[in-house]
């Protein structure tokens, strides 16, 4: 009885997730188009002075809460789908608690806050230049993906995603349509990092980001449903068994 309120609990716990993340990741991509990041630290530090609260969006502040909900939704994939894949969501769920450490550990928008108040009071040339190079380092840690860098943190979800996808080709619990299109989301995901070893051209990049994007909304949003939906069947039984 407890073994089943556990995993009801955590489907449904999965299934909200899942939605937040959709919800975050459409807010992202409104957001950085409404008001896309600077390219140079000093535009940085200049942002976020005159503005904190976009600076902090802006250096990637929606991902803090879409990585802390990556660990929940793939719980309880893991949950659902081990005994259907044990070894390849094994390695998912370790790749996704791996992935959203390295981003959580790397990506800090309060630092670079923080370093931008200190330039702002800095009082020779050498302080700001040392400052300067300190957000360098800031934004070449981050090395979000947009366009251009490589996030590792992102790299790992994404192959996590394409297997934990493989293993619902295989599962009942999700339909086909949905596991093909997480195949196609995460595999978009990875292509376009295979396309920054080629070119940093947007007219390339941007169809394999927004395209992988759609996908990605599409996928968490079902399976969000599906998840929650599970969660609440697995309640009605317990009820009717009491």
């Amino acid at each position: 009885m407890n073994k089943s309120l556990n995993r009801r609990s955590l489907y449904k716990i999965g299934g909200v997730a899942a939605w937040i993340v959709s919800v975050l990741t459409l807010s992202e991509i409104i957001f950085f188009v409404l008001y896309p990041p600077p390219e140079t630290v000093s535009g940085w530090f200049e942002l976020f002075q005159t503005n904190a609260l976009v600076a902090i969006l802006d250096f990637w502040g929606l991902e803090i809460p879409m990585y802390v909900m990556f660990i929940f939704v793939f719980l309880a994939l893991y949950a659902l789908l081990k005994d259907t894949g044990p070894s390849l969501m094994t390695i998912s769920l370790i790749f996704i608690i791996v992935g959203s450490a390295i981003f959580l550990s790397t990506n800090n928008p309060f630092s670079m806050l923080t370093l931008s108040n200190q330039y702002v009071a800095a009082t020779t040339d050498s302080e700001r230049s040392a400052l300067l190079a300190a957000g360098q380092v800031l934004v070449s840690n981050t090395n979000q993906r947009a366009v251009g860098g490589f996030n590792i943190g992102l790299f790992l979800v994404s192959i996590a995603g394409l297997l934990t996808s493989k293993v619902m080709l295989q599962s009942r619990a999700f339909s086909k349509s949905t596991a093909i299109i997480g195949i196609l989301a995460f595999a978009f995901s990875l292509a376009d990092y295979i396309r920054q070893v080629f070119t940093q051209s947007l007219l390339v990049a941007l169809p394999l980001i927004l395209l992988g994007a759609l996908f990605l909304l599409t996928w968490f949003v079902s399976v969000g449903v599906r998840l929650f939906r599970l969660g609440s069947i697995t309640e009605n039984i317990q009820k009717e068994n009491n």
